[in-house]
């Protein structure tokens, strides 16, 4: 957006200006010069406003506008020269000429504002606009008709200096209305704008044209005047400075664009030209002294006047809130983010924009209801709310989907920061559904504003650091930084390919180890997927799961990985289980305990051999995840959580969970170094294990000092590469092979 500025203007305007300002320093101090410094001020100054109005058409999206400015001060110079002759010789036609081009100027000043808005509106929209307009230009006529026409009608009889006072009366309302049209249709959004100085120098010709011709009507010379003099020439130099700094200096985006809707405060207009009216008719009133009977009516208008417009002014606030909040939350909704942002980054704030996309949203609102996800919605709402800044906007934009605009954010630290206290608030406030308790876990990405963004700019890049976060796991963040790139589309393809790999024959599944600490010999195995990707190569399972989850792909793939592992369980013929992974996906499907049972019943596998890996985040409810993995151990099979330790399960709730096994995360084994403090999370989850009767299995083990400090925790068995990397059945066979030998 275009501000207002002395940069880019000519010398010549600048000097212009100057003397100008200097000539009506010299007219207040000298009554003899003031007739000779108005004469050649006022031509001057429209003389280069039409030259500069021209030039601003050039560069405007409303050039028509601008041409009729540029007439009408053509119109205004012809005026002051006419009216200049016609004094000088006497000569009425001159005075009738230079009446009906100033006359002229009126009416070209108010079309080509008017037409500047009232073309773009339709309907509804254009009746109230112009309802607005009617309610001020009442207000207007009211001023007018009590200090101009009023006196005017009772001095006498009709001249010809009627139609002058009639008609530049007239034209004032008119000024009136272009300066309201300009106003009301958002053509000034601030007072730096380069449209201000043209609806400050109507209000303020206005005023002194009405000034100018209440003078005249009471016998008196305008001329005489300083504060008249004073106050057109000012109004001249407005009107000019308008098109100067449009058509001067560098081209600005914000010059060419269009006017998109009226502020919030142009409201206040029609009110204020109606208190106005109501304040003028009330002092008439008491000054006319005719309080009997006008009086009592006057002010019971006035009362009733006042008691529409403030609940007119209630009702536009209740439906702008309706517009720019969200029903469900209290939260502004992508309308008010939308203008929040535009706002800011208009004022040249430093700002961020958090975009958070709650995880695993869908399973509760699939297991639970509509309900309980508004439920849920509602409370991280709250705690959104709780823990962002009073000037901060929190906003939910989507049916999961929230944001936060932050203000006067000096270092990435202070947004991301916000985006820790969001994740620790949800994490520590659990939503309570009945008996259940579901965590409330989320993925943000935080953008910093850079002073040039536009609001889709900057909703974008917080887009696609969110993106990232979510693919990198849930309840994390992630700071957009320009090396990013937005992955979907690739995902996309890759989804494409995923769909067709298993068919193409392209994944396959390789096993890693679980061992007794003690002896090291080999007592199960995790099944793991690999994809060889023809053109790709390997691609990594932390690519291609995520999208196999959102895809819904990852139930066909799960299913696979069961089978493949079975059967090289079985062709193994070695006291082993097999340990396969549930995804939260395959565990939210209706026909899951069906689909694994037909599994083992196909391979021939006792239930006794399997361990279903799941992750805290799968088990959110009891009515699908819960209770579709108590189903799978009534037939024997059994139940670990994988990576536990990172969810954020209460307690409580993990003693109601079917589980028989807690891996601990190769996070917490890669910490023990022999001290307390290296071992305290996870001797605490051994510990909690062992009051439960449940099983450890350590992950991630890679040296012996770990294994031998696992042990003396009280964790017998572990998986890590310092016993096998992941390897295809056969490999694994050779090893346990040579492994139970060496035994």
């Amino acid at each position: 957006m275009r501000t207002l500025t002395w940069r880019g203007l000519s010398p010549a305007v600048l000097a212009v200006v100057t003397l100008t300002l200097l000539g009506q320093v010299v007219s207040v101090l000298d009554a003899s010069a003031r007739p000779w410094i108005l004469a050649a001020s006022v031509p001057l100054l429209d003389l280069l406003g039409a030259v500069y109005s021209f030039r601003a058409a050039r560069r405007s999206p409303y050039p028509l506008a601008w041409q009729c400015a540029g007439v009408a001060r053509s119109a205004a110079v012809v005026t002051t020269v006419t009216l200049m002759v016609s004094g000088a010789t006497g000569d009425e036609v001159w005075w009738w000429v230079g009446t009906f081009s100033r006359l002229l100027m009126f009416v070209l000043l108010a079309a080509g504002a008017f037409s500047s808005r009232i073309m773009e509106l339709r309907g509804r929209r254009r009746h109230a606009f112009l309802a607005e307009i009617l309610t001020v230009l009442a207000g207007g006529f009211m001023l007018v008709w009590y200090f101009v026409l009023n006196p005017m009608f009772l001095s006498g009889e009709p001249s010809h200096l009627w139609v002058s006072t009639i008609g530049f009366a007239a034209g004032d309302l008119l000024l009136l209305i272009a300066a309201s049209t300009l106003l009301l249709g958002g053509a000034v959004p601030h007072l730096r704008h380069p449209v201000a100085p043209l609806v400050m120098g109507m209000a303020l010709y206005l005023v002194a044209d009405s000034a100018w011709s209440s003078i005249s009507v009471h016998g008196a010379e305008p001329a005489d005047s300083a504060l008249a003099c004073l106050l057109m020439v000012l109004a001249c130099l407005l009107l000019t400075l308008s098109p100067m700094l449009l058509a001067s200096g560098p081209q600005a985006p914000g010059v060419r664009s269009r006017l998109s809707e009226q502020p919030k405060w142009s409201a206040r207009l029609p009110a204020l030209a109606l208190g106005l009216g109501g304040t003028l008719m009330l002092v008439v009133t008491v000054r006319e002294d005719d309080m009997m009977p006008w009086g009592g009516l006057v002010i019971g208008l006035i009362v009733m006047a006042a008691a529409v417009m403030l609940r007119q002014v209630i009702s536009l606030r209740d439906s702008r809130d309706l517009v720019v909040s969200d029903m469900l939350t209290g939260l502004a909704n992508r309308t008010g983010l939308d203008n929040a942002i535009t706002q800011a980054v208009k004022r040249r704030e430093h700002v961020a924009v958090l975009l958070i996309d709650l995880d695993g949203f869908k399973l509760v609102n699939d297991a639970y209801g509509h309900a309980a996800g508004d439920t849920v919605l509602v409370e991280f709402a709250h705690q959104m709310r709780s823990t962002v800044r009073t000037g901060d906007v929190p906003a939910r934009i989507g049916g999961d989907e929230f944001a936060v605009l932050l203000t006067d954010i000096t270092t990435p630290e202070h947004a991301t920061a916000a985006a820790q206290r969001i994740l620790a608030a949800a994490a520590a406030n659990p939503v309570r559904l009945g008996e259940d308790v579901l965590p409330i876990r989320a993925s943000i990405g935080v953008a910093i504003g850079t002073g040039e963004d536009s609001t889709k700019d900057l909703l974008r890049r917080a887009d696609v650091a969110m993106y990232q976060a979510k693919r990198a796991g849930t309840h994390a963040w992630t700071l957009h930084d320009p090396s990013m790139t937005d992955r979907r589309a690739e995902d996309a393809a890759l989804s494409d390919d995923l769909a067709l790999a298993l068919d193409r024959g392209e994944l396959h599944v390789l096993f890693q180890p679980m061992v007794d600490l003690t002896s090291g010999r080999p007592i199960g195995a995790e099944a793991l997927v690999r994809w060889q990707h023809p053109t790709r190569g390997i691609v990594s399972p932390v690519r291609f799961i995520p999208i196999a989850e959102r895809s819904g792909i990852i139930t066909e793939i799960g299913l696979f990985v069961l089978e493949q592992a079975l059967l090289q369980l079985k062709a193994w013929r070695q006291p082993l289980y097999i340990s396969v992974n549930l995804s939260p996906r395959q565990l939210s499907e209706p026909t899951i305990v069906h689909d694994i049972l037909a599994v083992l019943g196909r391979t021939g596998v006792p239930p006794q051999s399997l361990v279903l890996e799941v992750t805290e985040s799968a088990i959110v409810d009891e009515k699908t995840g819960i209770a579709a993995l108590r189903a799978l151990r009534e037939h024997g099979i059994r139940v670990a959580i994988d990576d536990f330790g990172t969810g954020y399960s209460s307690l409580q709730y993990l003693t109601r969970l079917p589980v028989d096994i807690l891996k601990i995360d190769r996070s917490f084994v890669g910490e023990l170094n022999g001290t307390p403090a290296g071992s305290a999370i996870t001797e605490a989850v051994i510990r909690l294990s062992q009051v439960l009767n449940l099983t450890t299995v350590a992950e991630g083990i890679e040296t012996a000092e770990q294994a031998a400090e696992l042990l003396t925790l009280g964790c017998d068995t572990g998986q890590g590469y310092l016993y096998a990397r992941p390897l295809p059945g056969p490999d694994l066979d050779q090893l346990m092979t040579t492994t139970r030998q060496g035994v």
